[in-house]
């Protein structure tokens, strides 16, 4: 094996592997940031599988015939998140002003032009693979309701929001989203940065406005909830002390009918109080090329790459 950070890694066949003897016996996966850089590298072929594309670019990969588009479900949500909801004096301390902005977004629209229909609209906050997620129905696309929320709240006018930050690679969903909530009257400045440079700011309470992120913890609901909902995580700048009482309860429930009443109840009253407004689950679009006869796509649940690497096939036609 040779590695390049952030640049390349060269991968070579065990021949000797215990499950399968691979049939690719060298994997080059190289990091390329932009998804247009990677659609042509992959139009040139110059690659094989090219993983996180979006909207025109994945629609491009659509309509050419030496191309596949191939969905993967992720285990993972988008949401808006309201960071200032724990802080008094924030516009988004106001459950109506969290609310609006959950009607101002036309999630079906947004699935169909940025993900091309493959994702799964809906109001949950946990992915549906995981055990003890509780289905639960997606907020209506109302900007009228939303425009009468924020005037009950003393915002008639709309407000200054901030920014409005989205972790990568999804700055076009992003800019969707705050073009939606211009319409009701919430202004927010998209800010785009590299995924490691969000995940920093967001552990140091950095991103204020609105974060549109992708929690996506393995596990079931509990460790979902713990590592992304609860009052001590890190991504949190506050919490509700029933929800962390429930929770710390499900943790010592030994009755998994009764442990699972619990997680549903912890995701029912999130959802209610909006502290995160989910928009979709996402689907994970890679473009591959006709010469692949098996990518190893989805063959691990809600993973986004290709894997296991022994059950990549190429063709021999």
């Amino acid at each position: 094996m040779r590695h390049k950070p952030g640049v390349e890694l060269v991968a070579e066949a065990n021949t000797a592997y215990w499950r399968k003897v691979p049939s690719v016996k060298r994997i080059v996966l190289r990091s390329i940031p932009d998804d247009t850089t990677r659609l042509a590298v992959l139009k040139r072929g110059e690659a094989d599988v090219a993983f996180a594309l979006q909207g025109p670019v994945a629609e491009e990969v659509r309509q050419r015939p030496a191309l596949k588009l191939l969905p993967v479900m992720l285990g993972a949500i988008a949401s808006l998140d309201f960071p200032e909801q724990w802080d008094a004096k924030s516009p988004w301390h106001d459950v109506r002003v969290r609310q609006a902005a959950s009607l101002a977004v036309d999630r079906q629209l947004l699935n169909d032009t940025e993900l091309l229909g493959h994702g799964r609209v809906g109001g949950a906050l946990v992915p549906p693979e995981y055990e003890f997620s509780l289905d639960l129905p997606a907020a209506a696309y109302d900007p009228e309701r939303a425009k009468t929320l924020l005037a009950e709240a003393g915002y008639p006018r709309g407000f200054e929001a901030g920014d409005l930050t989205p972790i990568a690679p999804y700055f076009s969903v992003g800019e969707a989203v705050g073009n939606y909530l211009r319409a009701i009257g919430i202004k927010t400045r998209l800010r785009m940065m590299e995924r490691a440079t969000f995940f920093s700011m967001r552990r140091e309470h950095a991103l204020k406005g609105v974060i549109l992120g992708s929690p996506g913890m393995s596990g079931n609901a509990a460790t979902w909830l713990d590592g992304y909902a609860m009052s001590w995580e890190t991504r949190q700048w506050g919490g509700d002390a029933d929800l962390d009482d429930l929770f710390r309860r499900q943790g010592g429930e030994r009755d998994r009918a009764e442990r699972e009443a619990v997680l549903h109840e912890i995701q029912r009253r999130i959802y209610n109080r909006v502290m995160l407004a989910p928009l979709l689950q996402f689907a994970w679009l890679v473009g591959v090329a006709r010469r692949v006869d098996e990518p190893a796509l989805g063959l691990i649940q809600t993973f986004p790459y290709s894997a296991p690497y022994e059950d990549i096939r190429l063709s021999t036609r």
